[in-house]
């Protein structure tokens, strides 16, 4: 029977990062790298499916889960990609990944900043950006509407759920595909309890950034630095601005597609998503 993963903490840029491991620590390392707004125990599925081939981790990205919240809002790709990279030479780089909607692209700016840390790399529709929409050159105008966006965090409040079942409700309306069996455990790991109820865990401020954020046009410029095999998966109902041309951009990547899936298809159609990340995974000799 498979005991339950041991939380563990690792500093990255004087922060510190939770991550959770599933054991088996003879073996190749694969790290789960979970989206905005999200935390590791998300994984957890996907985490019991490899664990006895892979030497499993999954952190808790900044301002996530566990993890310690950024003063200001140094919450950008650079950063996370960092605190990504800390991680995986803390389990043992090179180290396989696979990653989810923001972590994919923390993931792939890791990858190709740090491309000998990266035995092999599976990302989740993760080719969109979290960056506004203007893509114009940075100067006062870029700077001021990201300024004033986050200047109005200042005066924000987390909301307070009654309870845990309404803050699971609220979970599942904002994505209804979700397994309903499953939907109690992502909550328990997302909140926390305060006076009156229960809050969300992580900082407002993520959604923030940062004032000089890697932007649409320059993440191709980081996806033709890595070295390693690339696994693009995408829900081919999917609507978040995934990148269907993304693979033009990588020395060695390829496309799939989940049928009858959404933005979450790891949790959606968790056995489709198994049978292709497996044996891209297996494919790759280990380092």
């Amino acid at each position: 029977m498979h005991t339950e993963p041991i939380q563990k903490f690792v500093t990255s840029q004087r922060i510190r990062i939770a991550y959770w491991d599933w054991g088996n620590e003879g073996a190749p390392p694969l790290v789960l790298v979970h989206g905005g707004r999200d935390h590791a125990r998300a994984w957890d599925r996907i985490a019991d499916a490899f664990r006895d081939e892979y030497h499993v981790v999954a952190p808790d990205l900044r301002g996530h889960g566990d993890s310690a919240w950024s003063p200001g809002s140094a919450y950008g790709l650079p950063d996370n990609a960092l605190d990504t990279v800390r991680v995986v030479e803390e389990v043992g780089a090179p180290a396989r990944v696979l990653a989810h909607s923001y972590g994919g692209a923390v993931s792939l700016i890791a990858a190709g900043t740090y491309p000998e840390h990266f035995t092999a790399l599976a990302v989740i529709e993760g080719t969109h950006s979290m960056n506004p929409r203007d893509e114009s050159e940075m100067g006062p105008h870029w700077m001021r509407a990201w300024a004033d966006r986050v200047r109005s965090y200042e005066a924000s409040e987390p909301r307070v759920y009654p309870d845990l079942a309404t803050a699971e409700k609220r979970v599942y309306d904002a994505n209804p595909r979700l397994p309903i069996d499953f939907v109690p455990h992502l909550t328990a790991y997302a909140a926390r309890p305060v006076d009156g109820g229960y809050v969300w865990k992580y900082d407002w401020w993520v959604n923030g950034r940062t004032s000089m954020e890697i932007r649409r046009d320059e993440q191709p410029r980081f996806w033709a630095a890595i070295e390693c095999p690339v696994l693009l998966l995408f829900a081919r109902e999917s609507r978040v601005g995934q990148r269907s041309d993304a693979d033009q951009f990588f020395k060695d990547a390829r496309i799939a597609y989940i049928d009858d899936a959404g933005h979450w298809l790891h949790h959606e159609q968790p056995e489709a998503t198994i049978a292709q990340v497996r044996p891209f995974l297996a494919s790759v000799p280990s380092r």
